[in-house]
């Protein structure tokens, strides 16, 4: 009987039927949402993505024969010839992309060493306090910040009181209301990365800087900063990939002075509808955003952080 229940036989019969519970149980628990992911997330992509190869019909809608000519509209070519009004909306996004990760970047660091340098018992609620607008939703932010920055505010009253703007306009709508809403939005995006790289630095490192007189610019340069490089490239990534399709705050803080490449989307599907060069466009940004992540990756590992290790 013993030799039976050591047999080679009967143990892989014991080890394939522990993976299959094991397989089962991943499935209760992970099918689900996998599930609701396939359906209403990859698939609704997967559609838009092939919408990008049809033809448009009369009335914008997708049509037969597949074709590729969505994406030599997006390159600028039309009936009328070529036009580089696309090429200046998609640099025109990536600048806004480039300014929204420069202007976080600068008001993340300060933040995230004075929260550092709190007591550990208080950091979670000062990290909390920088998250809690996050919470609500990015359009009722958008329009307080419209209210704040609009006509008739104290801060347009300030900005036409030092002459920074002419009497009776307001901060609002352009390119300036546009960066600060979108500053404000992805802030904590570069906040909570570049928080949890610093609370791992390595303090001794600084104190041999000090006592090697370093300046506190040179030490911040040479013993601080490479250690907050995983963190600022996700925070990097985690703002300039959203800021770069914002549709919301470029449309209600900017006024539509300026065409983004989100705002030109929503108006292939919402005004003059063709949606063929809508989805086509939506696959330049996922080729952006995959480009984006790539870089990220390589950067990584030429850096030899772990971080790369997340994608």
């Amino acid at each position: 009987m013993s030799a039976l229940t050591g047999s080679p036989f009967l143990q892989g019969t014991a080890e394939r039927a522990e993976r299959a519970a094991r397989a089962l149980r991943l499935w209760i628990t992970a099918g689900p949402g996998l599930v609701w992911i396939v359906i209403f997330l990859i698939l609704p992509s997967a559609i838009l993505l092939a919408i990008g190869f049809f033809s448009i019909g009369n009335y914008g809608n997708p049509h037969l024969p597949l074709t590729l000519e969505p994406f030599r509209e997006v390159a600028g070519y039309s009936i009328l010839g070529w036009s580089p009004d696309n090429i200046e909306t998609i640099l025109r996004s990536l600048l806004q992309a480039i300014s929204a990760a420069i202007l976080t970047i600068l008001l993340a660091y300060p933040v995230v060493f004075f929260i550092v340098a709190q007591p550990v018992a208080l950091r979670p609620l000062l990290l909390l306090f920088v998250i809690l607008p996050s919470w609500t939703n990015q359009v009722v932010r958008t329009y307080a910040w419209m209210e704040l920055l609009g006509p008739g505010s104290a801060l347009s009253h300030l900005a036409q009181t030092l002459g920074f703007i002419p009497p009776h306009l307001g901060l609002m709508p352009g390119v300036f209301a546009m960066q600060i809403g979108l500053t404000y939005n992805y802030l904590p995006y570069m906040v909570v990365p570049l928080y949890a790289a610093a609370e791992k630095l390595d303090w001794t490192l600084v104190e041999a800087g000090r006592d090697l007189y370093a300046s506190g610019t040179k030490l911040f340069w040479s013993a601080v900063f490479p250690q907050t490089i995983p963190g600022l490239l996700s925070g990097i990534i985690l703002v300039a990939i959203p800021a770069f399709g914002d549709y919301v705050v470029p449309t209600l803080l900017g006024g539509g002075k300026s065409m983004m490449i989100g705002s030109l989307i929503a108006s292939q599907f919402l005004d003059t509808p063709n949606w063929p060069y809508g989805a086509a466009l939506t696959i330049f940004m996922l080729v952006f955003t995959c480009g984006g992540l790539i870089v990220f990756r390589v950067m990584s590992k030429r850096l030899g952080t772990s971080e790369g290790s997340m994608i």
